[in-house]
């Protein structure tokens, strides 16, 4: 079983940036594609960034590219998503998710992965 603790999340004004983290536990972190999703009151999840397993690949969603960035670290077990100029449209709760399949290039489905965290608050204010 794997965990997922995300931390970061906050509120900040537009055109701000913030930065989040994925604390994972288990001894095949390094081996998982990592993703990000965030849900607002009322929408469905969305997808926002993946990861492959060695952070070779990186996709976005077309709402946040250019302007956030996912990242890995996998001697930390720890995935980031660095998010700059944020606009009231990114207010969510933010999603780590991890995908157990190993040596996978990352997907944009949610149900795709198979462990989440509880989320983290993002709110930004115009």
């Amino acid at each position: 079983q794997v965990q997922l603790v995300e931390s970061g999340g906050g509120l900040v004004q537009a055109g701000g940036s913030l930065r989040l983290s994925c604390a994972a536990s288990g001894r095949f972190f390094s081996t998982y594609a990592m993703g990000w999703f965030r849900q607002a009151p009322g929408e469905e999840r969305e997808f926002v960034a993946t990861i492959s397993w060695n952070g070779g690949r990186t996709s976005y969603a077309d709402s946040v590219k250019g302007r956030f960035t996912i990242s890995r670290d996998n001697t930390k077990n720890t995935v980031f998503l660095q998010m700059n100029s944020l606009k009231p449209e990114d207010t969510a709760v933010y999603y780590c998710a991890a995908d157990r399949t190993p040596y996978y290039s990352g997907s944009a489905s949610y149900t795709a992965y198979d462990y989440w965290g509880q989320g983290t608050q993002v709110t930004v204010s115009s």
